[in-house]
């Protein structure tokens, strides 16, 4: 049950790293050849950076006690949490085919996750 958890806080900080990423491009209107350093400057691009080097020790321990063929799935989880920060954080609209898409992950994820 433990491994679960750990997977499901890998997949929160994943998206959570994303998020950040997205806010520090949005501050400094994206990122280009001339504005590089500011990206590379920015705290919360470097909060997503440090998430994700969290992310990647957390994996390593997910991948050292589950089943490739059930974790990485299960990684999946992450566009649906994805698309949902997308409507509720970032106020995005999201139409009906992507909402489809999202949908037939969970089911995915739940057949995988079967035992």
């Amino acid at each position: 049950m433990m491994n679960y958890l750990y997977l499901f806080i890998n997949i929160v900080l994943l998206v959570l790293g994303q998020v950040f990423f997205k806010i520090g491009l949005e501050r400094i209107g994206g990122v280009s050849l001339n504005n590089l350093w500011k990206a590379a400057a920015s705290p919360a691009i470097l909060i997503g950076l440090l998430l994700y080097v969290a992310t990647t020790g957390l994996w390593f321990v997910i991948l050292s006690r589950m089943p490739f063929s059930i974790a990485y799935p299960l990684q999946s989880l992450a566009y649906a949490l994805g698309v949902a920060i997308a409507v509720f954080y970032f106020g995005e609209t999201v139409p009906l085919i992507r909402w489809i898409g999202v949908f037939v992950i969970l089911v995915g994820v739940i057949l995988v996750a079967w035992e």
